[in-house]
């Protein structure tokens, strides 16, 4: 097997209304159509994208609530991440620094999923010891 392209994260939510306020208002995301008839939403970014998917059971869980990045997440990379900090604190988003120094911060939608936002040039490395963006 060769994997060639990460192609999407799906995403539980318990209330699409405050998930798509976050996901579209405060992340600024681009909607998409969806072919899918279950409640949700998809959002476009580069070539990847964010499935949202209603689930109202979901209880939300930090297994490590000291250290967000520690927790499963999903990261986005800002082109200011300076601007990203203001923008959430605008919209009382509660904000975690990176415990490992790195540029980047964390962040939770409304359910308490785990956003990593970090700005990090095209040919900067984002783990030095592990592996480069082209």
């Amino acid at each position: 097997m060769q994997i060639t392209q990460c192609l999407h994260t799906a995403i539980l939510v318990s209330d699409l209304e405050k998930a798509e306020h976050f996901y579209s208002q405060v992340l600024g995301l681009a909607k998409i159509e969806r072919i899918l008839k279950y409640p949700g939403i998809w959002y476009q970014v580069g070539e990847y994208q964010i499935h949202l998917m209603v689930d109202s059971s979901i209880q939300p869980t930090l297994q490590n609530a000291e250290k967000w990045g520690r927790n499963p997440h999903i990261a986005l990379n800002v082109t200011d991440l300076d601007a990203a900090k203001t923008q959430l604190l605008a919209h009382h988003c509660p904000i975690q620094t990176s415990a490992s120094g790195r540029t980047a911060l964390f962040t939770q939608d409304p359910d308490g999923n785990i956003i990593e936002i970090s700005q990090v040039q095209a040919s900067t490395a984002v783990y030095p010891d592990r592996m480069q963006i082209t």
